[in-house]
């Protein structure tokens, strides 16, 4: 039986999420060398928006979040490291809660929506670059993997696909292939349209593979409107993508 979740659900995985999967620094990026950018193959998702204030850079050692590759963030964003170890313990904690609790069903609910949140596809939340400090409400959100063979399409195509469910499904998704320094990667942008919701929201996100792993950067937002306004941001890390 599909069961949806209710207020009480929702409330529980956002407090699950909040107190368990996000740790770190919470500091905005260390500013460093700035790294020229490069040209994209295709139209870039942000074509005809204006370029992000460069704010710093992430991925280095030392730096906010240490990740396979660096790329600048926008002015005013903050990044913040995930657990992604701690926060898988705490959702299996959720998940065993115990059925003897009246809340226990809330319980796994918050835990399928955190686990679901913290992997997608072949994936696990790394990083997230909140906006708020820049006046916007969204993230843009890195995943990494364990290396393998497959290749940027095939992890983003995985990726995208992981978000489909009977109660999500995804529509006019193009993708095209962009070069960045010294990587060659793929990027696309969607609808998702969430039934629970009631509502569909544009998404961009990108790929790259590198000897560490695959690399995933996702960029959500509020609303459309908030979406567009982040974009800039969005082209700034992938104009700026190398490996660490």
């Amino acid at each position: 039986m599909q069961v949806r979740v209710g207020t009480a659900g929702r409330m529980m995985a956002s407090a699950a999420l909040a107190a368990v999967v996000l740790t770190g620094c919470s500091d905005t990026a260390e500013p460093d060398a700035k790294v020229p950018p490069t040209t994209s193959a295709g139209a870039p998702a942000g074509a005809d928006a204006a370029h992000a204030e460069r704010g710093g850079s992430i991925g280095a050692a030392g730096s906010a979040c240490e990740l396979p590759v660096t790329f600048d963030i926008a002015a005013r964003w903050e990044a913040e490291a995930i657990d992604a170890a701690g926060a898988e313990v705490a959702v299996d904690e959720l998940k065993d809660g115990g059925s003897d609790d009246p809340d226990s069903l809330d319980e796994e609910l918050a835990a399928e929506i955190a686990d679901s949140l913290l992997r997608q596809g072949p994936v696990v939340a790394a990083c997230e670059v909140d906006a708020k400090p820049a006046g916007n409400i969204g993230f843009l959100r890195v995943f990494t993997g364990e290396p393998g063979d497959d290749d940027a399409r095939t992890v983003l195509e995985a990726f995208v696909t992981a978000e489909e469910s009977d109660e999500v499904s995804i529509g006019e998704q193009e993708y095209r292939t962009f070069r960045s320094g010294d990587l060659t990667g793929v990027e696309v942008s969607y609808l998702r349209t969430s039934e629970i919701l009631e509502e569909t929201k544009r998404q961009h996100a990108l790929a790259v593979t590198t000897a560490g792993g695959p690399v995933v950067l996702h960029l959500g937002g509020l609303d459309d409107e908030e979406h567009e306004a982040m974009l800039p941001a969005f082209e700034l890390a992938k104009r700026t993508l190398r490996t660490s």
